[in-house]
């Protein structure tokens, strides 16, 4: 059977040499300088430091280059769904490249790959939440906070119709002129709920769900009117949801990351809607495949997000009125 990955020497190949067939395969170009982007490649490596979009840097590439190889080669489906979902989605609304992920994401969780990590994942305990989402309105301003520090917020089904709630109150009245988004607790979001993976049994099913109630996509309707507040954890969800907002700034403790490839998965809660927005397909995709960790300063410089800072006075102030 062909190899799910194929690496492309771009200093010894030329743009329009490379195989444009290769939709079935995840294709990265490594060359010594950054050049003029080449369109048939997901991820584009270069030993440039701080190179422009979309490149990464990297300071091995072709060792880089290699360690994504091995990652595509023990995880082919999800990270094949990967690069497929992003490459369609460059051409669709962000609407429908919220249900072409969950297509793609639906079609995994029936997976061998997400069946075998599942059954190897220690059990968790749900650790629900009376009030998941907290909310305040002062005036023109609504403030949102994920409140389940004790699992730092992490992302479960009553988290999400909970957000959703919130999040339809400002697409309903435009008299809200802002919307701060927060995470109460030591980290903004650690991402999906571990407790609650696998427990649904249909998959098809839970693409209506999620299609249904997004939470992504109600953010992309008010995202010029949100900031989004990160500290601390923002995986998974917690990204893939912050991305979509019209303004993200970030404590300096902030550390990203997209877990899901390992889990069999791609990113399931609209990061391959968002986040492209903000830095590229290819960038995405190197995020999302390697599982690296993103810096505050890394993910300012990719332009995830637009601001490093302490909390500000409008951001404690907006925390503050929500605990109270």
């Amino acid at each position: 059977m062909e190899s799910p990955f194929v690496t492309v020497d771009l200093d010894r190949t030329l743009a329009h040499e490379t195989d444009a067939c290769d939709r079935d395969r995840v294709v990265v170009g490594v060359a010594a300088e950054p050049g003029d982007p080449v369109e048939v490649c997901d991820i584009l490596l270069t030993a440039v430091p701080d190179p422009p979009r979309p490149w990464v840097g990297c300071a091995d590439p072709q060792a880089t280059a290699r360690e994504l190889g091995r990652i595509v080669e023990s995880r082919p489906a999800a990270s094949v769904a990967l690069v497929q979902v992003l490459r369609m989605g460059g051409g669709l609304s962000i609407p429908d490249r919220l249900i072409l992920e969950s297509l793609a994401y639906s079609t995994l969780q029936g997976g061998t790959a997400f069946r075998s990590w599942l059954a190897a994942a220690p059990r968790r305990t749900p650790r629900p939440a009376e009030t998941p989402v907290r909310l305040d309105r002062d005036g023109d301003r609504l403030s949102i906070a994920l409140d389940r520090p004790w699992v730092r917020n992490a992302f479960d089904a009553a988290t999400r119709d909970a957000l959703c709630e919130a999040l339809q109150v400002a697409v309903a009245d435009p008299s809200i002129s802002r919307v701060d988004l927060h995470g109460n607790g030591p980290a903004f979001c650690s991402g999906g709920d571990l407790a609650e993976f696998g427990t649904s049994r249909d998959p098809a099913q839970a693409h209506l769900v999620r299609v249904h109630r997004s939470p992504g996509a109600l953010l992309h309707r008010c995202a010029p009117r949100v900031t989004a507040h990160l500290h601390g954890a923002c995986v998974g969800a917690g990204i893939e949801l912050a991305a979509f907002a019209g303004r993200v700034v970030a404590a300096p403790d902030t550390v990203i990351r997209l877990p899901e490839i390992g889990m069999g998965l791609i990113p399931g809660a609209g990061g391959t809607a968002s986040i492209p927005v903000r830095v590229g397909r290819e960038r995405t995709a190197y995020l999302a495949l390697s599982g690296v960790e993103l810096s505050a300063g890394e993910a300012l410089h990719w332009g995830l997000v637009d601001e490093i800072t302490d909390m500000d006075d409008v951001t404690a102030d907006s925390q503050e009125a929500v605990r109270s």
